[in-house]
């Protein structure tokens, strides 16, 4: 009898949820699903190295022999981003950037790194314009973050698509407000046409 075929959480429940998109998807959930559908490989996760790619392997029934250079060769050490805080401008990309919102601040303030719930994914490094974000070792176990990281991107996710769907809808009400003003000013404009032209009409027959 065959084993169960895992599911999308089961492979998702075996990545770093660091959401670095190293592996050229979005986050770990995106790259699961891919692994799922089989239109990548278990070697892309470079945060997660030989023990992540060894625990899909397994789970994906995969041979991982083929698999254990590429894996070595694109390793990534466990990090955690550090902001240089008297050097930064306040310009708020690291924050935009960050997929788990492990950085607060506000504009034209001083940023911070929330040390206990950055992932290291480094996606904050290279918009900063002043280069004053450094990456340092991590000494904590990233299975201790992964649940963490997991429940903030999500929630991130879910508050960037509430805010997209709600912008949307005060740029189609806007655009009505639009048309109805448009609207308002032909009927005015006629309106004067009309009484200029009575007007004229009284005059010449006076």
């Amino acid at each position: 009898m065959s084993s169960k075929a895992p599911s999308v959480k089961d492979i998702d429940d075996l990545l770093p949820q660091t959401q670095c998109q190293q592996c050229s998807f979005q986050g770990c959930l995106p790259y699961a699903t891919a692994l799922i559908e089989g239109s990548t490989t278990i070697d892309r996760c470079a945060p997660g190295g030989v023990r992540t790619m060894e625990a899909l392997a397994k789970t994906l029934h995969q041979d991982p022999t083929p698999y254990y250079d590429s894996t070595k060769a694109h390793y990534q050490p466990p990090t955690l981003a550090k902001i240089r805080e008297a050097e930064c401008i306040g310009c708020t990309k690291c924050i935009t950037a960050c997929p788990v919102d492990a950085i607060i601040g506000s504009g034209k303030k001083m940023h911070t790194v929330l040390s206990d719930i950055c992932t290291g994914c480094r996606l904050c490094v290279e918009p900063c314009p002043v280069d004053c974000i450094d990456l340092i070792p991590d000494t904590a176990d990233p299975a201790d973050k992964a649940n963490l990281s997991r429940q903030r991107y999500q929630q991130r996710e879910h508050r960037l698509t509430t805010e997209k769907s709600l912008a949307r809808k005060q740029f189609q009400a806007a655009k009505k407000v639009a048309a109805v003003g448009d609207g308002k000013q032909d009927y005015i404009a006629a309106a004067m046409e009309r009484s200029l032209a009575k007007r004229k009409s009284l005059k010449e027959s006076s």
